[in-house]
């Protein structure tokens, strides 16, 4: 795992979509087509607005799977991943996708859980965008996270913390409209990834980040077996990274 510090939120976005634009070029050099996963939430709108604007990425070469889903909510919702997901990346592509794989959470979940499981089985999966939780989270994965897991994707129960965190960015009128469930991708399942690049801005992520990168490797903290992947890359600006030990950080000082 390798931390990135950038000098701010817009350096943050345009880096971390950089770094997996070439992973992406890179794959299709290799081997003709590549396989992501693209992520959602109010912290990843400019990283993804910066990923659909490199240049030279044959994205009629990329399938993409995304991370979670809200058990219940239809497309039509605001709070909808599968629409933030068509809306800020699929639609805006300048070339369509050879496939995305989003989740409905709307009928049969563990179903859906099974088809999910079957289309990115033995897949090589070139790059995970993904962000970490106020919580500790990733994806839906809120803490104790199972880190044991065959599966990969799963209905899990969401935690007050993670419910109240999706209530703060404004996907919901009050705290009784977030859904108690989801289905997520499974961290066994994102670990998987050849390149995880994960992106954190906001001072409301500083205490997960330090508890992930400086803290105890521990399920109570799902992010934290992000140390224990080889080639992660955890991109930070001086808000997300102002309780770390050592003060303030200079851009572009851990690579």
């Amino acid at each position: 795992m390798k931390t990135i510090f950038c000098a701010g939120k817009k350096q943050l976005a345009e880096e971390a979509a950089a770094d997996g634009a070439e992973t992406i070029r890179a794959a299709v050099r290799r081997k003709g087509h590549s396989t992501i996963v693209v992520p959602t939430g109010a912290s990843q709108i400019d990283m993804l607005a910066a990923l659909v604007a490199a240049p030279d990425v044959e994205w009629d070469k990329v399938t993409a799977f995304h991370l979670d889903e809200y058990v219940g909510i239809p497309l039509s919702h605001p709070a909808s991943f599968r629409r933030f997901l068509h809306e800020r990346f699929v639609q805006r592509l300048p070339r369509p996708l050879a496939a995305f794989h989003d989740i409905d959470g709307e009928g049969d979940v563990r179903a859906e859980c099974v088809r999910l499981s079957r289309l990115i089985a033995g897949r090589e999966i070139d790059v995970s965008f993904i962000g970490i939780g106020e919580n500790g989270h990733l994806a839906f994965n809120d803490p104790p996270a199972d880190f044991d897991t065959d599966q990969s994707f799963m209905v899990v129960r969401l935690d007050e913390p993670c419910r109240r965190q999706q209530l703060g960015e404004g996907w919901f009128k009050s705290f009784d409209e977030v859904p108690a469930e989801a289905i997520t991708m499974t961290v066994p399942q994102i670990l998987k990834s050849r390149r995880l690049i994960c992106s954190v801005p906001d001072q409301r992520k500083a205490r997960a980040v330090k508890a992930a990168l400086e803290g105890p490797l521990t399920p109570n903290v799902p992010a934290s077996i992000l140390r224990n992947h080889p080639n992660a890359g955890i991109f930070l600006e001086p808000e997300s990274a102002s309780l770390l030990s050592g003060g303030t950080y200079t851009a572009q000082a851990s690579r």
